[in-house]
């Protein structure tokens, strides 16, 4: 506000000292009064005092406060008083002593009082002039606190003023906002009302705009030159904006004319695709028509192949607007994987998208029917000349090169690659249905149909062969990332279709053929009635021809499916069959009256029996039931028959609390303990595991053949009459048990354990009887 000049500004004082008389800050000597005046020049030579006679200087400062003692009495505060007196005099007359021996130090005569008086004006006005030289700095500081405290005031009435203006203002902007806030109110009003009238305009145009589009569109689709709109990619704009019409009028039927626009957008959207479905086919008979003739035309492979493929797809990708339009028609029906999508034109659309795929299968069946007669005469040739296993592996791979090139394709012109769906609506289905020549991703009956043409005249060794070698070759999948490709995958879905739709119930019914054929009607020669010593330590060496069948008919059935089918129905008719062969020979074997019968029927049982659980247990084929179930791990049969379980059997039934019939392994442990019935022989559930009726088969057996050679056992050692001795009873059993079980000394031994285990339960219970 103000320059730095207008605070050092100092007022000249009229006192100045002389400025040939420099004036030191601090204390110093008193200037003499024997000064000249001015003007008057001395001589630069000051003589020498001979003799300064100065003492220190007394201060003329006021003495320093004392703190007297508080009077005690009257006469003390009067000492005081008059001590104090006493002390002022004396200083009065110190300060009068010092002034005369100044005045002698300067040689002074020592004036007179009359003279001293008439020099005191002058001594005082001196000292006035002293007093004023000495407080000159101090008179400037205080002229200087005088002008910056006079500065300060204006200030402050300055910021004051200023307050008062600004509460003023203040004042006045809130009575101002107070009028306007109505005003502020109104404007809001207008402003909202003026955004709802632009919104409501806006929704009316774009309502308006569904209705006005008709006339545009129907003129252009209308046109002459309608059909060539498909070539080029504005024409998805078509269809895109015909779509938004429908969805408008399906969502506002309630609107002037929704039901009269919305059909004449449908058929607008009708005409529109059928435009383009005859444009595509179009396209693709143009294409047809070259690449056909230039097939015929040459005999080379890959001539062939590059045309088919390379040829073809160039072709069809030279007009892109069509195929945008096409893809962009199938991609409103489905997705990538070709399952439906929802969509309120999906039938107008899918219906095209089917059409278009029909005629390209028609195409492409017909443009390829020479390579596909070429292969099949290749095929057919490799089966006379090789054999029918060569032949249908290199059939198989030939198709589903084929196939996975035939998907590709259609992936790069379509845009979709189809996966297995059983809905009817998905493109999946929609292929499946054009049953053509050609093998495609969803079409494989062709290789069905060929390979059961040549199958079904072939051995079923041959059919099972093939099927393990389908299965490992391409149904089983390392899960390598490096070493599975789009190639794999596509095989492991073909293969997995082919199985499951053709070859496994083919299979099936080939295998209930030969169950008929080798087990339910296989004759029963005398001679395989005999049981035969082991040949070369193979326990199945000496088994019945219809149980050696059975082997191997399930080891068959287990080299062609994999384990999770080794509980089908055909397993299940192979162990049952077998074993109503067996009981077929066992009833014929029993027509012998005889004591002790040979062959033994039952140990023929034991046997064959447990050469075809043996079988089950290798193959590791567990629960089998008539209708597929889980599978399910089964002990052996040997710890479910412990020896110390069968001598409370045993007593069981021999006493009379058990009934002789199918006990299982189960029922036989609830037994020995509560004695409770077991069903009777026979009794068998339509729908119980045969590895469960086999095992009580097995047990139904081994009693029956332990229970009479017990018998044996105990005669020969009572000595009964008419019966053999000891030793010859028991060297005709190990002969039997040696015979049928040659080279299984753990079978003879758990036998010969049940028989004793037997004959010391009829040793007991008549023993019981004779002591009742």
């Amino acid at each position: 506000m103000y320059e730095d000049s207008w605070y050092n500004f100092v007022p000249d004082h009229t006192h100045k000292r002389n400025p040939s008389v420099q004036q030191s800050s601090g204390h110093r000597r008193r200037e003499s009064l024997l000064q000249p005046p001015n003007g008057s020049k001395q001589p630069d030579v000051v003589e020498q005092l001979e003799e300064l006679f100065e003492e220190s200087e007394t201060s003329l400062d006021l003495p320093e406060p004392t703190l007297s003692r508080r009077a005690k009495s009257y006469s003390d505060f009067y000492h005081v008083v008059r001590a104090q007196l006493s002390k002022d005099g004396a200083s009065k007359k110190k300060r009068k002593k010092v002034k005369e021996r100044n005045l002698e130090a300067l040689m002074v005569e020592k004036l007179e009082k009359g003279t001293l008086r008439q020099g005191l004006p002058r001594l005082e006005c001196l000292d006035a002039k002293l007093i004023e030289a000495s407080q000159q700095e101090y008179l400037l500081y205080r002229d200087q606190l005088e002008m910056t405290e006079r500065h300060l005031d204006t200030l402050i009435r300055d910021a004051n003023g200023a307050l008062d203006l600004l509460t003023s203002l203040a004042d006045s902007f809130r009575a101002v906002e107070s009028q306007t806030s109505s005003f502020q109110a109104q404007c809001d009003d207008l402003l909202s009302e003026e955004r709802r009238l632009q919104k409501l305009a806006d929704d009316v145009g774009t309502d308006l705009h569904y209705y006005a589009y008709l006339d545009g569109v129907t003129r252009r689709l209308n046109a002459p030159g309608a059909s060539r709109l498909v070539n080029h990619e504005n024409f998805g704009e078509i269809l895109t904006n015909l779509d938004a019409c429908i969805g408008f009028m399906v969502k506002h039927p309630e609107y002037r004319d929704a039901e009269s626009y919305l059909a004449r957008y449908q058929s607008l959207l009708t005409k529109a695709l059928h435009l383009l479905e005859v444009g595509f086919t179009g396209h693709l008979d143009r294409i047809s028509s070259e690449i056909s003739k230039q097939i015929a035309a040459t005999q080379s492979e890959s001539a062939r192949h590059a045309l088919a493929y390379g040829r073809f797809e160039e072709m069809v990708l030279e007009i892109d607007g069509l195929v945008a339009n096409a893809q962009r028609v199938v991609r409103s029906c489905y997705d990538q994987l070709g399952n439906p999508t929802a969509s309120q034109s999906f039938d107008y659309y899918s219906n095209t998208a089917v059409n278009i795929f029909s005629y390209y299968s028609d195409v492409r069946d017909r443009d390829l029917r020479p390579l596909t007669q070429h292969d099949l005469e290749v095929f057919r040739k490799d089966t006379k000349e090789i054999n029918a296993e060569t032949a249908c592996r290199n059939f198989i791979k030939q198709c589903y090169e084929r196939s996975y090139d035939e998907a590709s394709l259609f992936a790069k012109i379509f845009s979709i690659e189809p996966q297995y769906n059983a809905d009817p609506q998905s493109a999946y289905a929609a292929l499946k249905s054009q049953q053509k020549a050609l093998v495609n991703a969803a079409n494989i009956t062709p290789i069905a149909t060929t390979l059961q043409s040549i199958l079904h005249t072939s051995e079923l060794q041959t059919i099972c062969n093939l099927l393990g070698w389908i299965t490992n070759e391409y149904l089983i999948l390392e899960y390598d990332e490096e070493e599975t490709t789009r190639y794999s995958i596509h095989c492991h879905d073909l293969t997995a279709r082919l199985l499951i739709e053709h070859l496994w119930p083919f299979t099936d019914t080939a295998f209930d053929a030969e169950v008929t054929k080798s087990l339910s009607k296989a004759p029963v020669s005398p001679d395989s009635l005999k049981i035969t010593p082991v040949v070369n330590g193979v326990a199945s060496s000496n088994a019945h021809p219809i149980t050696k069948r059975a082997l191997e008919l399930l080891a068959m059935y287990d080299q062609a499916m994999p384990k999770e089918r080794s509980s089908s129905p055909v397993v299940f008719r192979i162990i049952n069959e077998t074993i109503l062969a067996m009981q077929r020979v066992e009833s014929r074997l029993k027509s012998n009256k005889a004591a002790n019968p040979d062959p033994d029927p039952d140990l023929f049982m034991i046997k064959n029996l447990l050469i075809l659980k043996n079988g089950l247990v290798s193959l590791e084929i567990g629960d089998v039931r008539s209708h597929p179930a889980a599978m399910q791990h089964f002990g052996q049969i040997w710890d479910a028959l412990s020896p110390q379980n069968w001598l409370g059997l045993f007593r069981g039934i021999l006493g009379g609390s058990l009934s002789l019939g199918l006990w299982s392994s189960a029922a036989s442990a609830s037994s020995a303990s509560n004695g409770k019935t077991v069903p009777a022989r026979g009794q068998v559930q339509p729908e119980q595991d045969a590895n469960e009726k086999l095992d009580e088969l097995l047990r139904q057996s081994i009693y029956a053949f332990t229970q009479r050679w017990g018998t044996l056992i105990n005669a020969a050692r009572s000595g009964k009459r008419g019966a053999k001795s000891l030793v010859t009873t028991e060297k005709e059993l190990d002969e039997r048990l040696l015979t049928a079980f040659g080279g299984q000394p753990e079978v003879v031994a758990k036998l010969k354990e049940a028989i004793q285990i037997n004959a010391q339960a009829q040793k007991e219970l008549k023993a019981e009887k004779v002591v009742r």
